[in-house]
């Protein structure tokens, strides 16, 4: 699910209907990719106990990115170029798929010139960024079909909450993790996605009985 608070909550009620929740993983999308990678993040080039950057720590880099290449901030806003380079992460694009010819002269533009550094800085300081909780594992499930089949035998069905506000690359996860299978139940309403601005894409949940044929839909049309 997309917050911690909703997390502990499906938690509780999993518990009380239960009796247990051993061997059940409730958590936000990125508290589940931390997981996997603490145990995985070796086969991605990482070194063990690789750190997590948070917004500031973000900043930091990314100014001193901006110095070592000569971009001003006071033409090119940080924050604005690191939203970009969280947008392009959102939509599952590494450095290298970047086409800068894409882009005006603006700051996506400078973003898409200033990421192939960025991310290489973070890899040096054996670093992720919160994006890179969910690329990563992406990526990880991506390349290594073992680790991918693991995984799909260890959750034998998968719940997503808020489907219409995924991204691509949540999207992308939640595909390769039931790619087997496909005991998928997902939860949403195509009216109420918010967070388009923070990378939600709704063809997800427009497309999903085409990615998943022989789906069922159950229709809550009225509020209890």
């Amino acid at each position: 699910t997309f917050t911690n608070k909703a997390a502990m909550e499906m938690l509780e009620r999993v518990k009380y209907m239960l009796g247990f929740s051993d061997g059940v993983w409730i958590s936000t999308f990125h508290a589940f990719c931390l997981q996997v990678l603490r145990k995985h993040a070796k086969l991605l080039g990482f070194r063990p106990g690789f750190i997590i950057y948070d917004r500031q720590d973000q900043l930091s880099l990314l100014k001193r990115c901006m110095k070592d290449l000569k971009i001003q901030d006071d033409i090119f806003s940080p924050k604005s170029l690191l939203n970009h380079i969280s947008g392009f992460k959102n939509d599952f694009l590494f450095p290298e798929d970047i086409n800068l010819d894409e882009f005006s002269y603006d700051a996506k533009l400078k973003a898409g010139e200033i990421y192939p550094y960025y991310q290489r800085n973070l890899v040096t300081n054996n670093a992720m960024d919160f994006d890179d909780l969910l690329v990563q594992t992406v990526r990880l499930f991506r390349n290594e079909s073992n680790v991918t089949d693991y995984y799909n035998n260890r959750f034998l069905y998968v719940l997503v909450d808020e489907f219409q506000d995924t991204n691509s690359t949540q999207y992308k996860l939640v595909r390769l993790l039931t790619r087997r299978h496909k005991n998928i139940c997902v939860v949403g309403d195509d009216d109420q996605s918010i967070y388009r601005w923070r990378g939600a894409n709704i063809d997800n949940i427009l497309n999903f009985e085409k990615d998943y044929p022989g789906t069922t839909v159950i229709r809550l049309e009225e509020n209890y």
